[in-house]
């Protein structure tokens, strides 16, 4: 109880910050980041625009990869308008293909630009189901997959730019509160959903896709200590927003619903601030592993704390990017192998 008034009145919790922060606010202790560059996915709407936005204010050079490149060229106009000068560059990326994520890529290398901050912040909510040309689960594949793989081909980039210029990399993934909705086997129920062997579940499909964020950030921030790179990972829960992420549930249920929560829905620029936070605030140099919700630390779920699970998720994500023939496609083998025999759920 003590926790929900915080949160509506914007109490501020041990950063300073609070519900109620915005993206200017919270970004305010690092004015000047005209020598970071910042790959933002999802920056053609809603949160991931207003981070583009907030970021490009404080000088930062953006790269924004899109499916839609006329959005993502308004977005570029919006920012151009309001900050003349500031450089923004559009490269097209579906994050539901992993050939486009690894075009994306090499398109992003041939500008031999540093890379400082990656921010994985792009969502998806299918209503119906659909599985990728990769053979996965399409919200899976959107919210997770390709961000799994972006993050890993852009690794050695980023701890080259930390090395040579000596200032930390970060990482931020997008997750959500709902990760922790649903409990047991993520990879075999993924793996029968993606195969539909059983009833397709919207909100399951998107809480798992979030759960697999928390749970990346978990394996990921290991890898990289075992590596050495001055690159941090961490994990951030934007809030309740209304936002088009949504419109693929509009209608009388979705309108209710958000009318009741309406004293707990945050505006975009205040959904934005733990992002905006993560990804530049100096308190958090450093400091890898974490999720954040309300600009500050907080527990993800049980679900999400389990090392064993992070370390096999990884494993059968390498497994299903590995740049080889596609026989996932073809139904010869499962998008995601479990450990146990082929059953129904």
């Amino acid at each position: 109880m003590l926790e929900t008034v915080k949160y509506l009145i914007g109490s501020a919790g041990a950063s300073g910050f609070g519900s109620r922060s915005t993206g200017e606010e919270v970004t305010a202790a690092a004015p000047d980041l005209s020598s970071i560059t910042a790959i933002i996915t999802g920056a053609t709407s809603g949160i991931g625009a207003e981070t583009a936005r907030v970021l490009a204010m404080r000088g930062a050079r953006l790269v924004l990869p899109a499916r839609s490149l006329k959005a993502a060229e308004e977005t570029r106009a919006r920012v151009a308008a309001a900050f003349p000068g500031a450089v923004v560059i559009v490269l097209p990326l579906d994050l539901s293909s992993l050939s486009s994520v690894r075009c994306f890529v090499a398109r992003f290398l041939a500008l031999h630009l540093p890379l400082n901050l990656l921010i994985n912040n792009a969502g998806k909510f299918s209503h119906e189901h659909a599985v990728s040309e990769d053979g996965v689960e399409m919200t899976f594949a959107t919210n997770y997959l390709g961000h799994f793989l972006l993050a890993k081909l852009l690794l050695t980039k980023m701890a080259e730019t930390a090395s040579e210029t000596g200032i930390q990399g970060r990482i931020v993934n997008v997750s959500s509160s709902i990760h922790g909705w649903f409990s047991g086997d993520c990879l075999r129920y993924l793996d029968l959903m993606t195969r539909k062997k059983i009833r397709y579940d919207a909100t399951q499909a998107y809480a798992l896709s979030k759960l697999a964020n928390v749970l990346h950030t978990k394996e990921l921030t290991q890898r990289l200590k075992r590596v050495g790179a001055d690159v941090t990972a961490n994990c951030v829960h934007p809030g309740i927003v209304r936002t088009r992420l949504t419109r693929d549930r509009e209608g009388l249920v979705t309108d209710v619903a958000f009318l009741l929560a309406s004293k707990l829905l945050k505006t975009i620029p205040q959904a934005a601030a733990t992002t905006c936070y993560v990804a530049t605030h100096p308190r958090l140099a450093g400091v890898s592993g974490k999720y954040f919700a309300d600009c500050n630390e907080a527990s993800p779920s049980s679900s999400a704390s389990s090392p064993h699970e992070a370390a096999r998720l990884w494993r059968a994500s390498e497994s299903v990017t590995a740049p080889r023939p596609d026989r996932t496609r073809f139904g010869l083998e499962p998008a995601f192998p479990s450990d146990s025999p082929d059953e129904e759920m």
